[in-house]
């Protein structure tokens, strides 16, 4: 029962918290309406930026802009500078969000695991409560063992070693 005496976050968010988070996404998404969505094959099929790439296609611009003779006029420099700027931008961001959504989606997993492990160990005390006769126990058990059925043998909670 580690959840009952080891409750590693006990708290919601307000209402206004929410809707505060909400518009500032929204904020996010109005600040950037360049951004793009992609299929998934479009994703499999670019060829991705990497360290060396990366560095590769920042030599290339700098050549382009050192050698600008011999560049023809549909090759714009000026736009692979945009680009690799822009990709610069979004990297940081990026960087920024990718460690807000780990922290969102970490609390998330363990407020929802302490949910559920409390929820497994009601369930045992309403069976405890059920073998012992307690009236009004085996219909609570009965509701709350429908979750476990199709996952073979009696429909007993699963066993966690956290309990």
């Amino acid at each position: 029962m580690s959840n009952l005496t080891n409750n590693r976050i006990n708290t919601t968010a307000t209402a206004a918290q929410i809707t505060a988070v909400k518009t500032a996404l929204q904020t996010i998404n109005t600040n950037l309406p360049f951004l793009i969505g992609l299929t998934k094959e479009e994703r499999i099929a670019l060829p991705a930026i990497d360290v060396n790439n990366k560095a590769f296609a920042e030599d290339a611009i700098s050549a382009g802009l050192n050698n600008a003779s011999l560049i023809p006029a549909y090759v714009s420099v000026a736009t692979m500078q945009n680009d690799m700027a822009l990709f610069n931008q979004l990297d940081e961001i990026a960087g920024i969000v990718n460690q807000l959504l780990e922290k969102i989606e970490d609390t998330k997993l363990l407020a929802g695991s302490e949910a559920y492990v409390s929820a497994l160990t009601l369930y045992r005390l309403f069976g405890a409560a059920a073998e012992a006769g307690v009236p009004g126990s085996d219909t609570i058990v009965a509701q709350l063992k429908t979750r476990f059925a199709g996952q073979g043998g009696a429909a007993k909670a699963p066993v966690n070693p956290n309990i």
